[in-house]
């Protein structure tokens, strides 16, 4: 005797409820933080508190746009870095077609970070 088929909906049911289950718990969360967590800031709280010596400006500075450039090209280099592993991984399987794609990879991150170079993306100052 063969076993019946399962339908659509019995094979989601449990992604579904698990989901119901986070998204409660998100709510709960961000609820308790509302209620319990201080929301006005009061003189002790703005003490200072590591050294004992009292700023002489604000602790919220604006940031130069150089810092955040920065950033984001960090963060864009780094993710494309993370196709290398696995291109090494199969590069035997690939053989001469996964090395040229490759190479024509890298051929377009170096052509990137020479422009960034040439436009003073890199320079801090």
């Amino acid at each position: 005797m063969e076993a019946a088929p399962e339908s659509l909906l019995d094979t989601y049911v449990p992604i579904l409820i698990f989901a119901l289950i986070v998204l409660g718990l998100i709510g709960a969360l961000v609820t308790l933080s509302f209620v319990l967590g201080p929301a006005k800031p009061y003189k002790r709280k703005l003490a200072p508190y590591e050294s004992g010596i009292i700023p002489e400006e604000p602790a919220v500075r604006r940031l130069s746009v150089r810092f955040y450039l920065t950033a984001m090209l960090f963060i864009i280099f780094d993710v494309e870095a993370v196709f290398f592993y696995p291109w090494a991984v199969l590069l035997r399987q690939l053989k001469w077609f996964g090395l040229i794609e490759m190479l024509v990879f890298i051929g377009i991150l170096l052509i990137a970070l020479a422009h960034i170079w040439k436009k003073g993306g890199l320079d801090w100052e």
